[in-house]
């Protein structure tokens, strides 16, 4: 049997014990809920650009996790440009958050970001022991994403700060929820030290003890 790939083909250099997960914030929100949702959204795009600033200072991978929309010829560059370019209802929220060269990306076709696709596979090369989930919706993709880590060992933190829903009680339930039963540390963003990302890992275990 060969080798196993140290690189994936030299497209995976980075080595890392926690990863930053931004989800669905790549958004055109062009639905009925949209325009309320972007509310939402801009509260808690400032504080996840902040933590992807101070991620990538600290040489933590950034990778952006987003529905193709239903579109298996979907690009992501073109959903960026599309947000961007477009007079969208989401072009506020990307703006803020609009991903750079050396970040990662993943198109989903549901609601999880593992469920057919190659973030498992990435994560695996990168080494991580440790995910951030951030983004839209917390009652949804993002409960989902985290379900599916939770099942791959993975831990968890999912700052309450930088998740929201399409209302604030069902954000608060739905962080309530993944912090008891997939042991989630739901500190806010400002209390994450990259600088140390062992010890964002073992805050992570002792949050999944103490949930037990």
């Amino acid at each position: 049997m060969p080798a196993r790939n140290p690189d994936l083909h030299g497209n995976v250099p980075d080595k890392a014990d926690v990863a930053l997960l931004l989800i669905d914030v790549i958004n055109d929100l062009e639905f009925k809920e949209g325009r309320a949702l972007l509310k939402r959204a801009l509260r808690v795009a400032d504080k996840i650009a902040q933590l992807k600033k101070r991620a990538k200072r600290a040489n933590v991978p950034v990778v952006y996790i987003n529905d193709n929309f239903g579109k298996w010829r979907s690009d992501f560059k073109g959903l960026v440009a599309h947000c961007l370019d477009d007079d969208v209802c989401g072009r506020p929220l990307v703006q803020n958050l609009k991903p750079e060269p050396e970040d990662y990306f993943v198109l989903k076709p549901k609601n999880s970001g593992f469920y057919s696709t190659t973030l498992d596979v990435l994560l695996h090369y990168l080494n991580v022991k440790t995910l951030i989930l951030t983004g839209i919706t917390g009652d949804n993709c993002v409960l989902f994403t985290a379900n599916d880590a939770y099942l791959r060992d993975y831990y968890l933190i999912i700052p309450s700060d930088c998740v929201t829903s399409y209302s604030e009680t069902e954000n608060r339930q739905a962080l309530k929820m993944m912090k008891r039963l997939l042991k989630a540390d739901v500190r806010p963003s400002n209390s994450i030290r990259f600088s140390q990302p062992a010890r964002v890992r073992r805050a992570g275990d002792q949050q999944r003890r103490k949930s037990a």
